[in-house]
Formats: structure tokens, sequence, C-alpha cells
């Protein structure tokens, strides 16, 4: 067994708010960026990649609001090799404590040719004056080379030997497309240790894709053959299949420490709460069997299993739920429980609000309580996030009335009131009451998003359960997502649309148009 001095310790580079947010169906208000900041800081990953400055005005007020929040861990923000992209990263990045910028250029055959039109010595070249440029601004410069896996790799240690020298202080070969097999991808990893310049002088990064469900495999085996940071998103989001998921790499680590001879400075024990934050936020559920933070994780239903399990739970666990954080003590809470049980128990889910927000979201708590006989973990959870991760509100819903049936036409009253103190009340008719509630809003805020998205669920089983309704709507190739919880299901889409539409007029009031 290896003791903990011996171990590498492995920098966690976190990618959820830049490359895991990007992907379809993944996007994210700038509260709720802001919250999962908070949280992957509180997590005590290595590096928090904010996002890519230079794609929106809205992405450089992100970054530049997380960097000047996030205070213990290195705030990273991506670049193209383009000086226009790294100005806006530095823009981005200067109330960082710790900042990094982060460049990538692309350095395949089918990149080079198809995408950039450039040749390997146009690269190399573009690749030092981007490094040398970002290095007048940051003293921590990371280069990535897009690719890399399929690239030649003589050309990738020659790209990575350059830029150390032009100052980079981490470089990062990523398996861009999920291509790799875990015994090639350790191999190409040994082969770029042992063949790159100046490899000392720097920091061996790798970023893997799970087009082949391979991306965690891959990042454990470039551990192996000696990477220093790898690069991961909370619950595995990304574009296409995913990224790979620290939890499970974390995890891994921990548990065959044995094997691996490494670790990382992640506090395990928030890892259940952070993922259950940004399976909210997002709106993209964790699986019941995904391992380490699936429901299902840590159950056994087989008599074989629940017996081995009474007897001795190392039988058919190998790490404890209590080790990722998830709550063991379930303390029932209900109309009768007062406030001092209800932050307790804010506490033990780690769920931190200020002194106002607990105060409402306490209220709402008692008025769920008096409809439910029992409020789980996971109704209060999405209290939370209902209440925190959402944008100012510039609408506020007054009342709503819906009829329908199967004879008449769905109708429905809405009255909102506006932050200004304004009141303002529409009746609309719709295919049926959702449609017609949206549509009366629509007459009040005076726009007409399209309803890009629709997903109802419920935060947890009975005849009691709330409604959790996520919506996603769109106006001008911009896209914002809305939650709303509620017993009542038509309650729950209206609270949802106008969180939406509140993310929507503060997003478009706060980012300067072109």
């Amino acid at each position: 067994m290896v003791n903990h001095e011996s171990a590498r310790i492995i920098q966690v580079f976190d990618t959820t708010l830049r490359d895991g947010e990007q992907s379809p169906g993944c996007s994210m208000t700038l509260p709720e960026k802001l919250e999962v900041a908070r949280r992957l800081e509180r997590l005590r990953v290595d590096v928090l990649e904010a996002g890519f400055p230079a794609s929106s005005p809205g992405d450089l007020a992100s970054v530049k609001a997380i960097a000047t929040l996030i205070k213990d861990c290195t705030v990273a923000g991506l670049c193209r090799a383009l000086e226009k992209d790294i100005d806006a990263a530095r823009e981005a990045l200067i109330g960082a404590a710790s900042p990094r910028i982060h460049i990538f250029l692309a350095t395949s055959p089918i990149h080079m040719e198809y995408k950039l039109k450039m040749s390997p010595e146009q690269v190399l070249e573009r690749a030092v004056a981007a490094v040398r440029y970002a290095t007048q601004f940051c003293t921590d410069v990371e280069f990535s080379a897009e690719d890399a896996f399929r690239s030649d790799r003589d050309l990738v240690c020659r790209v990575f030997g350059e830029v150390i020298a032009a100052g980079a202080t981490v470089v990062n070969a990523p398996d861009t497309v999920g291509y790799a097999m875990p015994e090639e991808f350790a191999d190409f990893i040994r082969y770029i240790k042992t063949h790159t310049p100046n490899m000392e002088k720097a920091r061996l990064s790798v970023h893997c894709h799970n087009d082949l469900g391979l991306a965690v495999a891959n990042s454990l085996a470039a551990i192996g053959a000696g990477a220093d940071q790898v690069e991961c998103t909370v619950n595995g989001i990304g574009e296409r299949a995913g990224n790979a998921s620290l939890e499970e790499i974390v995890m891994g680590l921990r548990v065959r420490k044995d094997h691996l001879q490494a670790e990382t400075r992640i506090d395990t024990t928030k890892i259940y709460t952070v993922s259950r934050l940004v399976s909210q936020v997002t709106g993209v559920k964790v699986q019941p069997h995904k391992a380490i933070v699936g429901d299902n994780a840590f159950a056994h239903e087989a008599g074989v299993h629940q017996h081995g399990v009474l007897a001795n739970r190392a039988t058919y666990e190998i790490m404890t739920p209590e080790s990722v954080g998830i709550p063991q003590n379930r303390m029932v809470l209900g109309k009768h429980s007062g406030r001092h049980a209800f932050e307790e128990r804010l506490r033990d889910l780690e769920l931190s609000l200020h002194d106002a927000l607990v105060e409402q979201v306490f209220h709402q708590f008692k008025v769920l309580a008096d409809k439910k006989k029992v409020v789980s973990d996971r109704d209060i959870e999405a209290l939370v996030i209902e209440a925190s991760a959402s944008a100012p509100e510039t609408w506020k819903l007054d009342r709503w009335v819906v009829n329908c049936g199967s004879t008449l036409s769905s109708t429905s009253t809405i009255r909102l009131q506006h932050q200004d103190g304004a009141v303002a009340e529409q009746a609309a008719v719709g295919t049926g009451p959702i449609d017609a509630a949206f549509k009366a809003i629509n007459r009040i805020i005076g726009k007409e998003p399209s309803l890009d998205a629709y997903e109802l669920g419920a935060v947890t089983g009975g005849e009691d359960a709330q409604g959790q309704t996520l919506v996603k709507i769109g106006l001008n190739s911009r896209h914002w997502n809305g939650r709303g919880v509620s017993t009542d299901v038509v309650e729950s889409s209206i609270k949802a649309y106008i969180a939406a539409i509140n993310a929507m007029e503060w997003e478009l009031a706060a980012t300067p148009q072109p």
C-alpha cells in the first residue's frame, strides 16, 4: 500500500463551466454559474475554467464575475491562439487572485488542413507567438494542442517544447474526439513526457472526451503514464458524449491509490452535493446507475447482496456513501420543524445561503410542509436552487387562472408584477393550459421567445410530490433556462417560464448590444 507521502498530487482542472456548459441544453445563467463556482471552490479543484471570454460579451462578463469571486483556486479563461482572444481573456481575468490564460490550437492533420488551412510550420509559429503574447499579461499560461492524440507525435513534442520555451507553464494533450484506447493513450503520454524538450519545466495535462465511453479510463491511464493534471467536468457533462467525469476520476484515484500512486486535493465528501447542483441547474439528470453519484450507486436489491452488505459493507462496497457526501442522517422534516432544524439540514446538504435567502426559503419550506407530510432533501434542494440560482426578478408571478377541458378551448389569465411595482394582466387561448399561460406571459412582456425545451418531472415520489419543470427559451439565437417547483404542475410550469424570462431580461439588460 502506498503511503500518503509517496503519492503524487494530480491537479484537477474543472471545465464544467466552459466545456460542460457549452454542450447542448446545459447553458446556465450568471447566478447559476456563480453558485457552481462557489461549490467547485469548496470542492477544492485546483483550476476552475470559467468560460471562453471572446465567444460573447455575456461569457466575458461571467468569467469576470467568477474571477472576482473565487480566491482559493486558479481561474482560467479559454482563448484561441489569437491576440484578440487573449486580450478578452486578460480583461476577464483582471480581478482573479490566481489567473490562467488557456490557449488552444489544433495540431492534427485533418484539423490543420480542413479547419485551420495552415501548415505544421504555421501552426508552430502561431502557437509560440500566442503564448509569448499571453505571458506579457499572465505568468500562468496553458497551451492545448487540440486533437493531439490524432496528431503526429513528434509535431506535438516539438510544439510543446517551443511553447514551454516561450513561457507556457502547462501543456495539454487532449483526446478531443474520444478516439484513444487506454493502453495506447498511456503510451502516447509516455512518449510526450520523454520526447518533449523542456518538459520538466511544465506540467503535462490531459483532456479526454467520452465518445467511446473511455474518457475516465484514458485519463487514469494517462495519470499512470505520468500526466500531472487531468481536465474533467462534474457528472461528465460536455460536448457530444461528454467529458471525463470528475467524480469518477477522483474516486478512482482515491480507491486505487495503491495502484496509481497518485491522489488529488479534492474534498470527496462534497462530491454528491456538487453533482446534484450541476444536475439541477443544467436540467441534465444523472442516470440512476451512474458511478459514484447515481441513485443506485450504493443501492442493493438482490438478496445475496443485501445479506453480504449487512454482514460487512466491504463485501459489495469499495467505498462508503459518506466518503462522497451521500447523507445517511435522515432526520424527518415537516410542518412542525423549526428554523434551527431547517438550517442544520441546509448545512448537512452543503447548501449555504445568506440570511435573507434563508428566510425566504424557510418560508417556502413551511408552505410546502403544509401540503406534504414529509419534506425530503430533494425538495429542499429544489427550493434552494430555485431561490439562489435564479436571475433577479424583473417579473414576479402575482396570480394565475386556467380553464381547460375536453370540450372547451384552454384559456389562461396571468397577472405579473414588474420590479418597478407596476402590475400587468393578460389572457390568452392555447392548445392546452400551459400553452395558454405562456402566451399570456408573452403578451405581458411584449416579446415572443421560442420554447426550445420543456421538461416536467417529480422531485420525489408520492401523490404529494412537487412537480419540477425545466424550460428553455430562445430569442435572436440566444438561449436561457428557467426552473420552477410546485405541488401543482401548471404552477411549476408558469414559474419556470417566468424564471427563464427573468434570465433573458436580466442578461439582455446587462449585456452591451452590438
